[in-house]
């Protein structure tokens, strides 16, 4: 497998640390993924040290930024089509609008649908709306990746396929949860929410919180986003406006159980003993 432009190719080959700005138009499909494959194919998952700095400016195809692996940053100024993402197995996404717009980027999709499908590792940061079906089939997600928060409306079956990771979503209007539902901890069944996967609760975990506040700083830091300004400057008000979905796998971790530190001394009390 060849690629097009030298000083990428050098990089890959030489684990060297290369910029580039480049224009995309909605006709080219597939972008970053035949870098992501020589990389892959030389490095495997996590074994190339060089760095890949890919800036670009337009409209994305369907499946930009597909299959992107560690070591190549990609941010798009602009907007993409579906399947944004798609296998991503690690490295970072940005992808902001253009300057003076002359709207709100938050209030706008930026995205379409069935992004990061299938992915499992890496960081996204889209500043803007996304379509139906986002997050789809992602499997094993850890850290950042599949722990994301969105200030979004949701459709139904939230969490489909979700095994794995934690998901923060800001219900400003109170419309994810039944308002005749009044508890800490809530069974899927009675919401929106994939009910065969996840249970969905209040992010009541002081890890979680934390992790959820060091995500929006970081969305911020990458975006520019003024919603995301807005949420860290009044902290307290919208905390409590979060819900957190939780599968199975994550139940008894220090993000999502409130009581995780007093299981654990009482884990290493009885190891003692």
């Amino acid at each position: 497998m060849k690629l097009f432009d030298y000083k990428i190719s050098d990089a890959i080959e030489n684990e060297k640390v290369v910029s580039k700005s480049i224009k995309i138009y909605n006709v080219d499909r597939a972008v970053c993924g035949r870098i992501a494959g020589v990389v892959a194919k030389k490095y495997g998952d996590t074994g190339f040290a060089g760095q890949l700095n890919i800036t670009f400016m337009g409209s994305a195809g369907q499946s930009f930024a597909c299959f992107l692996t560690p070591g190549m940053n990609i941010h798009l100024v602009g907007e993409a089509n579906d399947y944004v993402g798609k296998g991503m197995a690690g490295g970072e996404l940005v992808i902001t609008p253009v300057e003076n717009t002359g709207f709100c980027p938050e209030d706008a999709t930026i995205v379409g649908n069935t992004c990061l499908y299938g992915a499992t590792g890496g960081q996204v940061f889209a500043r803007g709306k996304a379509g139906e079906r986002f997050c789809c089939e992602k499997l094993s997600c850890r850290s950042c990746s599949g722990r994301y928060w969105r200030p979004l409306l949701v459709g139904r079956n939230v969490a489909a396929g979700m095994t794995g990771g934690l998901a923060y979503i800001l219900d400003e209007d109170d419309t994810l949860i039944p308002k005749i539902v009044d508890s800490l901890v809530i069974l899927a069944e009675l919401c929106q929410v994939n009910k065969e996967i996840v249970k969905i609760q209040r992010v009541v975990a002081p890890v979680g919180q934390m992790q959820l506040k060091s995500l929006i700083e970081a969305h911020v830091e990458k975006t520019g986003s003024s919603k995301g300004s807005c949420i860290l400057k009044e902290w307290d008000k919208y905390l409590p406006l979060f819900w957190q979905l939780v599968p199975p796998s994550e139940e008894d971790t220090p993000e999502a159980c409130a009581e995780f530190e007093k299981i654990a001394l009482g884990q290493v009390t009885l190891r003692s003993a």
